[in-house]
């Protein structure tokens, strides 16, 4: 009886299939359908690959198998594979942390094919002792997360956010070259969505606000500060005072120095470039920042001319932040 082997009924989203029997005979009849190949391997190294056809199995067609047994025309061993080479679909999601150390969940959709079967059978097949199609997915879609976690570290949260897009497209170009080590095609992905903790949206609701991260990172930290120092009046009094001023408002910008006049004489009245005699000279005002925005708001200011908020203010006319129970900076109880 001639012995034939061929994958019967293939399921959609079979990738390899191994026959059972690893005993060959010459002359045996090998069908391999269209979108198929068949791999012949012994001793985990492949000899020899066919397409699609009707195969008799010769001396011809497998020739480094037929020297590998020394010429014999008796029955040899052999491992065969069938590789599909259609597109296949695959499932993913997976979580991982932006450059500001932003949780971040992912899920969507990717799609790929076999390439290059020798390589795909050497690297994943026969390189992970993995013969079942169920083992072969578990393994493509964990190598694809891990992919997709360390690209998508490499962006900010805002883009993430507003520009997913260019992200998905960037993101698709590295994960290319990942898959053809693999002797595999990524023919596309498709992020659906990104989601992360009701805290770091708060904060990007504030950041595409004022498109200046670092204010709302830093008025982020004076909240947290002045609710762990909220906890006890000896800390507000005395921690406070020296913490809180530097997170709450930007450094003074150095005064540049004044410029001569160059007229000759006495410069006329109004002429800022100088101090004019008897007049003393005034401190320069520290500059006040909106804690719901990030800009610059005059001293003393009741609301923001930027975002209009209320500016909230101890007795003494420090800005604290929202839910502080003291002052940060004078202790001042907040009633």
């Amino acid at each position: 009886m001639v012995q034939v082997i061929e994958w019967v009924n293939p399921g959609e989203d079979e990738i390899i299939w191994r026959y059972p029997n690893e005993v060959i005979k010459w002359g045996a009849q090998l069908i391999v359908h269209e979108y198929e190949v068949a791999v012949f391997m012994r001793d985990g190294k492949i000899y020899d690959v066919l397409g699609p056809g009707r195969h008799t199995l010769t001396t011809q067609n497998l020739p480094l198998l037929y020297r590998l047994v020394g010429g014999s025309n008796s029955p040899f061993k052999a491992t065969v594979i069938f590789v599909s080479m259609k597109q296949f679909q695959g499932r993913y999601g997976g979580e991982t942390q932006t450059r500001e150390l932003a949780p971040v969940k992912y899920y969507g959709v990717y799609w790929f094919k076999v390439a290059d079967p020798v390589l795909f059978i050497t690297e994943v097949v026969g390189g992970q002792s993995l013969y079942d199609t169920s083992d072969v997915t578990k393994f493509i879609r964990a190598y694809f997360n891990e992919g997709m976690m360390k690209h998508l570290s490499t962006y900010s949260i805002v883009d993430l956010f507003q520009n997913l897009d260019m992200v998905s497209t960037q993101v698709k170009v590295k994960l290319m070259e990942d898959f053809r080590r693999l002797g595999l095609e990524l023919v596309d992905v498709k992020i659906e969505g990104v989601n992360t903790t009701d805290e770091w949206r708060q904060r990007l609701f504030w950041i595409m606000q004022t498109g200046n991260a670092q204010a709302v990172m830093q008025m982020d930290t004076a909240k947290q500060v002045a609710a762990e120092l909220g906890k006890s009046e000896g800390a507000a009094m005395g921690t406070g005072m020296v913490i809180m001023p530097q997170l709450l408002q930007q450094p003074a910008q150095p005064a540049q120095p004044a410029q001569p006049y160059a007229g000759g004489g006495v410069p006329p009245a109004g002429y800022q470039g100088a101090a004019q005699p008897g007049t003393p000279a005034q401190p320069a005002q520290q500059q006040e920042i909106c804690p719901y925005c990030g800009k610059p708001i005059p001293p003393g200011a009741r609301f923001c001319p930027y975002c209009g908020h209320e500016i909230k203010r101890c007795p003494n006319g420090h800005i604290v932040p929202e839910g502080a129970k003291f002052c940060p900076v004078c202790g001042a109880k907040i009633e």
